[in-house]
């Protein structure tokens, strides 16, 4: 069980504030007149020792306090291309970040918990004890800011007065960081003590780039103390790594949900968008991805999109399942992002009249942007994440280096979207979700989409994620289990947050029970009786997949039962893929629709032996495990190990 409060305090141990007579005196002594009047209207005491602890470890040479104001805003963005942490580009509002070219994603291998001694953490994930961390910070953070300025920002996660908002501190020495936090995420400034004493907490997170060297790189580390949830990040850029109110507060929140909201609340790496249904209505999608497998892609096919990449969860007294986003803005993946596939963001990323921050991109001798995969010809040389590029480059291994990095990203408000639905968006109330998908990046196995029968097979769904590593982390490689696509943001053992999962989606006080399915884009010819690595789908099939579950969270179709849960009929998906205007032809449905029972049973068995080396892992999950073998053996002792759709429907009917 986890102890908020449990332990040494590092930021206070280090920062040496312990009273706030102490902290007044700092800021007297660092802030100028404006910065002192700024910070005058934040009363909180614990708030304002965070922010003086922080302070006195990193011993910038100044301090900014960013209120949020269109003055501050520009002011940040300002004394970003000034430092060189970003360059302006063509386009008004454009500019460029480049990362190291050795930290171009979340460093896995290198981002730790703080945990105190006999403190449980997930299994897939790293700790360190508190002591060491104490130590490895006071070694590398005390002083790291000398010659910067700090910035310090007050931001919520999620809109304000939401039950699933949380307030949190930005301290960064990185301006890049601070302009992006600018955009993705609501300043609290004005209603930061309010926000604190509705939530009863905040988080702080504290970062410096330092020297910003290729030569720092082994000794960058991110630290997430779960006890005072607090993070701590130094000798890195990249803004999975050190824009910490992202997935260093979303560990926090999932931490919280888990231990002091079960069976209330959850926190979720998971979209929220909407699709307009029959008669006009709006049916709120919630769905859980691992990074770089098609999640944002899947949110925009939304005709009413609310997030990307986070959802705050929750329960409402009327027993509908409601949820917010907590950033109001996408740092997106770029590769593959064109107009037939994404038209709504192209539009952003190619005409004026919108911000955007691009990272690791090539950029041509015009000062204009482009990635793999972005539909246009690409310039033969620019600058890109590897410095100086032209085509045919390699690297040190002799490898081409690519035109831009696979995790090359752009960072803009959501507004900007066109279908975007800020109402609804901003709306405390949040909106109110009919449909919960799962899905990571599996060649060979699963059907593009299928429900679950109940909804302890729907958390089964989740706890069943599998995906090949992406460009999104370094040090991963090969296929792996992401349970939920949630696992790298999992602090806790998994066996609590899978039971915190059961309970949820049981509660007597959740009434309107949502539709919980799977998801799977990536099914390849070469695993249905085909060659090659194709896929059988492509990216505007999306919106068929999601449209047959908005229709059947509405009850107008009905689908084939089977052991894993319940597909498509043919019929059905046919008439919505004319809506697209694609054809749909029944050998196409019947390779992505077949069942192939030995990597099903297989992909059983993998995750029966994984959880099987758990601790409190929930029997549920292996009574479920055991019930779908037993059946799919069933299955193929009487057809074989190949079924078709047609087998699957004369098998639902005995």
């Amino acid at each position: 069980m986890l102890e908020l409060k449990k332990g040494t305090d590092i930021l206070s141990e280090l920062g040496g504030i312990k009273t706030i007579e102490e902290a007044r005196k700092l800021f007297d002594d660092k802030l100028d007149e404006d910065g002192k009047k700024k910070l005058s209207r934040i009363k909180n005491d614990e708030v304002l020792l965070k922010i003086a602890n922080s302070i006195s470890l990193v011993k910038p040479d100044s301090v900014f306090i960013n209120t949020g104001s269109n003055s501050d805003i520009k002011k940040v963005r300002k004394m970003s291309i000034e430092k060189g942490e970003e360059k302006p580009l063509k386009m008004k509002g454009h500019t460029i970040h480049f990362d190291l070219a050795k930290e171009q994603a979340r460093i896995i291998d290198r981002t730790f918990y703080i945990v105190n001694p006999d403190e449980e953490i997930s299994n897939l994930a790293k700790k360190i004890l508190r002591e060491e961390a104490l130590e490895y910070i006071r070694k590398y953070m005390v002083g790291i800011g000398k010659g910067k300025t700090l910035l310090v920002g007050f931001f919520s996660r999620g809109p304000i007065k939401a039950k699933g908002s949380l307030p949190a501190l930005e301290i960064t020495t990185s301006t890049y960081v601070m302009h992006s936090a600018n955009i993705l995420y609501r300043n609290a400034y004005k209603k930061f003590d309010r926000e604190v004493k509705r939530a009863k907490t905040f988080m702080t997170n504290v970062h410096s780039e330092g020297p910003n060297r290729p030569e720092d790189l082994p000794n960058a580390r991110v630290f997430m103390d779960r006890s005072w949830l607090t993070t701590f990040a130094t000798f890195c850029t990249y803004a999975g790594n050190t824009l910490l109110l992202k997935k260093g507060n979303h560990r926090f929140a999932v931490d919280l949900a888990t231990y002091f909201k079960k069976g209330k609340e959850l926190s979720e790496h998971m979209f929220l968008t909407g699709l307009t249904g029959s008669g006009g209505r709006k049916t709120y999608f919630a769905g859980a991805a691992p990074s770089g497998c098609g999640k944002t892609t899947t949110a925009m096919v939304g005709t009413d999109f609310i997030g990307d990449d986070l959802a705050q969860i929750w329960i409402a007294k009327d027993g509908t399942l409601r949820g917010v986003n907590p950033e109001k803005g996408i740092f997106g993946i770029v590769e593959d992002v064109n107009k037939e596939g994404d038209p709504y963001l192209m539009k952003c990323l190619r005409e004026p009249g919108v911000e955007v921050i691009w990272s690791n991109v090539l950029i041509d001798n015009k000062k204009i942007p482009y990635w793999a995969g972005c539909g246009e010809e690409t310039p033969k040389k620019g600058i890109n994440f590897q410095g100086e590029w032209f085509e045919g480059k390699t690297d040190e291994n002799g490898k081409p280096v690519p035109i831009s990095h696979p995790n090359s990203r752009c960072t803009l408000e959501n507004k900007a979207i066109a279908n975007y639905n800020q109402e609804a968006a901003e709306d405390p109330a949040g909106v109110d979700i009919k449909v919960i998908t799962y899905s990571g990046r599996d060649s060979d196995t699963m059907p593009p989409v299928w429900v679950a029968k109940t909804p302890d097979e729907g958390v089964v769904i989740g706890a069943s994620v599998v995906s090949a590593a992406t460009a999104t982390e370094i040090g991963a490689s090969g296929v792996r289990r992401q349970p939920w696509a949630n696992e790298p943001f999992i602090p806790g053992a998994l066996g609590d947050y899978m039971d915190a999962q059961f309970k949820f989606f049981n509660s007597k006080k959740l009434k309107n029970k949502p539709v919980m399915a799977g998801l799977n884009y990536f099914l390849t010819y070469g695993a249905r009786g085909g060659e090659g690595k194709k896929l059988l789908g492509e990216k505007k099939d999306v919106k068929v997949w999601l449209g047959w579950l908005e229709r059947f969270a509405h009850n107008e179709v009905e689908g084939i039962v089977t052991p894993i849960g319940i597909i498509p009929k043919y019929e059905d998906l046919k008439k919505l893929f004319q809506g697209i205007n694609k054809e749909y032809p029944k050998d196409l449905y019947d390779k992505q629709f077949s069942f192939y029972l030995n990597n099903i049973i297989a992909r059983i068995e993998l995750q029966e032996e994984a959880y099987g080396k758990g601790e409190n892992i929930p029997s549920k999950l292996f009574k479920i495990y055991k019930q779908q073998k037993q059946e799919l053996k069933k299955l193929k002792k009487k057809f074989g190990d190949i079924i078709s759709v047609e087998k699957l429907i004369e098998a639902s009917k005995e």
